[in-house]
């Protein structure tokens, strides 16, 4: 009999994953692929800002700063569109996108600035992003 392989399943965890979402709400059917080519870091972090093309052609994750701190700018051409459902290696970008639920902004990957959880608001007014 031969073994077939279906691809690898890398294994780890960042301290807030288990926090970071407080309510599990409605979210995409099947998920989404990411397009990571532009994407700096080694992972999608569980909470973290997914954002969709304009033309609806492909998602990507929201820009991360130089220092790897902080959430860079939304680049022109994309709307946001719920954040990650896990935490995902970039080598294999598929992931679970919730866009109505509640998320912990305290426990969230990247601080949230209030401008722009005024902005996330707009987009997204099912997703909560608060704490205890």
């Amino acid at each position: 009999m031969s073994k077939e392989t279906y691809g690898n399943k890398e294994s780890f965890g960042f301290g807030n994953d288990p926090i970071v979402i407080r309510v599990f709400g409605k979210s995409i059917v099947n998920g989404r692929k990411l397009d990571v080519k532009d994407y700096k870091g080694e992972y999608i972090r569980k909470g973290q800002l997914i954002l969709r093309s304009s033309d609806d052609t492909h998602s990507i994750p929201m820009p991360v700063d130089d220092s790897g701190e902080k959430y860079g700018s939304k680049p022109d051409g994309y709307e946001y569109e719920g954040v990650a459902k896990s935490t995902v290696s970039v080598k294999e970008p598929w992931v679970g996108v919730m866009y109505e639920g509640e998320v912990n902004d305290v426990a969230s990957p990247f601080p949230l600035s209030s401008e722009l959880k005024t902005a996330l608001k707009t987009a997204l007014p099912e997703l909560a992003f608060k704490h205890s």
